[in-house]
């Protein structure tokens, strides 16, 4: 009979058995470790590893896993700020949620005590990785370069690298264009055009019918009255539409310094190329759009993209980059929204910074992202490659700002509940590329070896069809020797598989021709009649 033994008794009679199991000989061995065995409780493998071990054990308590720190409530907190962040990085999940828990508060989905708030708050980016990790999904996409290179003007405007943004003052902007063609550069189709702030990272993008200069100019004037702060410069590629005279005045007009980066070296324009992936890609995606009531509808996804992303997606700026050797050491400041950035530079007048805020704390995120999944669904109509959904042409959805507003709703926290449960199912609110039906691979490029024999092994597996593809192959090489060399086993094997695919579902109905019950007659006789009694 085993008696129960504790774990530190285990390992102080382990400590005497070690010295006599090494002096033992083979035979003594044996009946050390079977007296062991029995009286620890061990499996045998696991005793002779401790019994063979060089060094004696430390007879110590066993650490037993701690209580988690983070509970099934605090857990579900965190998935919760993560769904209403878009699914956002943990490095930029932390530090943003000092800001993010207040305003999930205020409008109405959590009502925390301030012990809770003060823990979810000061979470690391770490735990949040260990706590998220179930629901980690990844998609990856790659768009289509459009740019094609300007006239004889690129002497009239300097070059700008990635090295030489030495400013420290919001206002000086790199620009890009971003083709919406579905990969078919012919014909005309829709563009976006990014503007990124170098200093605070705010972002704003504006829809074009094409990129001629002309409308690219249009855009740029929007942006001046959207941008709650002066533009001072603007930092273009090397394409047509931004290297011409026109674009050259109207940056004289408006005091606007105008450079450019080498042809060829995107990262000389890392900030803008970065925003053309997470912002642009992941919400509209890669089809093709054409004409006005595409351009109307991506237009409206943009009026609630531009409050979502600049009040409500933090990112991380590189403060120092150091090579050591080989390798190359980065600081990051901690992650801020574009607005918090923009607020601390101190720039704005008293009214503008009054107005923001009040811009800020009257914004639903949930609600906003609300706003933004339905139009994406309606501007996905609009795509050229989808031709299975027929849009609405005339009434194209738009952006209600009222709605992303504070909502007046007694039972938030059932809204906040089902909008965590629908993210976590669906994933990150981007655009997901349809997938490819595979055509089956039915016909041949080489003869079949196996065509003149291929009814003899038939009738092998008629007779015992337990028997497996190998020995299938070696009985033809044994019978016909050197014609069939070991490299074709694996023709043999999917010759098996289709056979056996093909007797079972003969198998499979063959018996229903037979079956009282299942004679055609019968189910026809019966049919209408369930039929009728269902309706009725």
């Amino acid at each position: 009979m085993r008696l129960a033994m504790s774990f530190k008794t285990r390992r102080e009679l382990l400590v005497h058995v070690i010295p006599r199991y090494r002096e033992a000989d083979r035979n003594q061995k044996k009946y050390i470790l079977d007296e062991f065995v029995s009286t620890t409780g061990y499996s045998r493998k696991y005793a002779i590893r401790l019994l063979s071990s060089k060094k004696l054990p430390m007879v110590s308590k066993i650490c037993r896993p701690r209580v988690p720190y983070y509970g099934t409530e605090d857990q579900e907190i965190i998935k919760l700020a993560w769904s209403a962040a878009n699914f956002i990085a943990s490095k930029r999940l932390a530090p943003f949620l000092k800001e993010l828990i207040p305003a999930l508060e205020r409008h109405g989905y959590l009502n925390l005590i301030d012990k809770t708030r003060d823990k979810i708050i000061s979470i690391s980016s770490a735990t949040i990785d260990r706590i998220l990790a179930p629901q980690r999904k990844h998609i990856n996409g790659r768009g289509i370069s459009t740019t094609k290179p300007g006239a004889l003007l690129k002497k009239q405007i300097p070059i700008r690298t990635f090295a030489d943004w030495t400013e420290n003052k919001p206002g000086f902007f790199e620009a890009d264009l971003v083709a919406h063609c579905g990969g078919d550069v012919s014909g005309a189709f829709l563009y976006t055009l990014v503007l990124t702030d170098v200093t605070t990272g705010w972002v704003e993008c504006l829809p074009l019918l094409s990129k001629h200069q002309g409308m690219v100019i249009q855009a740029f004037g929007h942006a001046l009255k959207l941008i709650p702060f002066p533009i001072l410069g603007i930092d273009t590629d090397n394409g047509s539409e931004f290297i011409n005279e026109e674009l050259i005045d109207f940056c004289e007009q408006y005091q606007i310094t105008f450079t450019r980066g080498r042809a060829y070296k995107k990262n000389d324009q890392c900030f803008v190329e970065q925003k053309n992936g997470v912002v642009v890609r992941q919400i509209v995606g890669y089809d093709r759009f054409e004409g006005m009531v595409a351009y109307k509808q991506l237009n409206e996804l943009y009026r609630a993209t531009r409050l979502y992303v600049n009040f409500f997606q933090p990112s991380m700026k590189l403060r120092i980059k150091h090579r050591d050797g080989a390798k190359v050491r980065r600081t990051y400041d901690p992650a801020k929204t574009p607005f918090h950035r923009l607020l601390s530079e101190n720039i704005l007048s008293g009214k503008k910074q009054k107005y923001l805020e009040n811009v800020y704390d009257s914004l639903d995120p949930i609600r906003l992202l609300h706003q933004i999944k339905r139009i994406q669904d309606a501007l996905w109509k609009h795509s050229v490659n989808n031709i299975s959904i027929v849009p609405n042409e005339k009434c194209p959805v738009t952006f209600n700002s009222q709605d992303c507003i504070r909502g007046q709703s007694e039972n938030l926290n059932a809204v906040a509940v089902e909008f965590m449960n629908k993210s976590l199912e669906h994933g990150k609110r981007k655009y997901r590329r349809t997938k490819k039906t595979r055509v089956p691979h039915t016909w041949r490029t080489v003869p079949n070896p196996f065509e003149d024999v291929w009814d003899e092994a038939v009738e092998w597996l008629e007779v015992a069809p337990e028997r497996t593809a190998k020995s299938i192959f070696e009985d033809l090489q044994s019978k016909y020797p050197g014609k069939f060399k070991d490299g074709q086993l694996r023709t043999v094997q999917r010759h098996v598989k289709a056979w056996r695919a093909e007797a079972i579902l003969t198998f499979d109905y063959k018996w229903l021709n037979e079956e009282l019950l299942a004679e055609d007659k019968f189910t026809a006789k019966f049919q209408g009649k369930v039929i009728r009694e269902a309706v009725l």
